[in-house]
């Protein structure tokens, strides 16, 4: 009984070795880079983008806000 746990096992990682390694090949994750694939970047058409206006939402505090607020809690 034990054996046959084992030798089932053994199947199972070596289908999914097999898996991988097919699929990997497939999807082309098998081939190694130091540089990236920018063949989708070269080929994107920015006239296509919508325009849009930038407003900005979270501004900074003032630099006489955070003395009053410095002073508030230093008072407290």
């Amino acid at each position: 009984m034990m054996r046959k746990r084992k030798v089932t096992k053994l199947r199972i990682r070596a289908l999914s070795l097999i898996f991988c390694v097919t699929v990997g090949a497939s999807l082309n994750l098998g081939k190694m880079s130091d540089k990236p694939d920018l063949s989708e970047v070269e080929k994107f058409d920015k006239s296509k983008l919508k325009k849009t206006n930038t407003e900005e939402k979270n501004t900074l505090p003032s630099k006489e806000t955070i003395q009053q607020e410095k002073e508030c809690v230093q008072t407290s």
